[in-house]
């Protein structure tokens, strides 16, 4: 019985840390790009140009810049777990969740939608695009940059080449995000409440893997 109870410790350990609970949707399956599709500045660029699959983690050379987008496209009311990291070796970069979305093209190649940054050691500021979409935020006079509304702390971040875990809270017109656990967001009276997801090609290798989303319950 002992031998058993060790076994059973030692699976578990070698178990993924997040997998999909009862009601959970799966973003991403860990193997194909199935419900995705890509938008890309270069027309003549394809999907595999940028992204890449293995060992369940997208990856994202970052250039040409552009986004992928789920094909499901009126997501609304949700939890979005993901983890992300930039390489080791790498001095981080810039990437984002595109929360929202909607309309193709309404700044450069960004189409319509409310941005949760993961730019390093910027993740949880908030971007909207274009500026027409409009969040409201505490302390708006001093965490409103044009566009983007600052995050309360910069710290909450793991080191280069770590998994960080990104949650965000899609509730009505409120969005609230926390990195590694620690609440570093939270807008009211979001313009937008819903559309597709999307994640960035911004001019820096990044990765993601463990994408669920929970509708939550009204």
């Amino acid at each position: 019985m002992r031998y058993f109870a060790l076994f059973c410790v030692a699976l578990a350990c070698q178990l993924p840390a997040a997998l999909a609970a009862e009601g959970d949707i799966v973003l991403f399956n860990g193997k194909d790009f199935t419900g995705w599709t890509a938008v890309l500045a270069k027309p003549d660029a394809k999907l595999e140009d940028v992204w890449s699959i293995k060992d369940g983690v997208l990856s994202c050379k970052g250039e040409p810049r552009g986004y992928l987008r789920t094909t499901k496209d009126d997501f609304a009311d949700y939890t979005l777990r993901l983890q992300w990291r930039f390489p080791k070796g790498t001095s981080g970069g810039n990437s984002g969740v595109l929360l929202h979305t909607s309309t193709p093209g309404a700044l450069g190649i960004w189409p319509k939608s409310i941005e949760a940054q993961l730019n390093h050691q910027n993740a949880g500021d908030i971007w909207v695009i274009p500026e027409s979409t409009t969040v409201q935020i505490e302390n708006a006079a001093e965490r409103v940059k044009g566009r983007r509304h600052l995050n309360l702390t910069d710290d909450s971040e793991k080191p280069i080449g770590e998994w960080n875990d990104y949650e965000i809270v899609c509730n009505g017109d409120q969005i609230t995000i926390k990195v590694n656990g620690v609440l570093v967001n939270h807008v009211t009276k979001c313009s937008i409440t819903k559309g597709a997801i999307c994640l960035q090609s911004e001019g820096a290798a990044v990765e993601f893997q463990k994408i669920l989303l929970t509708p939550l319950v009204k």
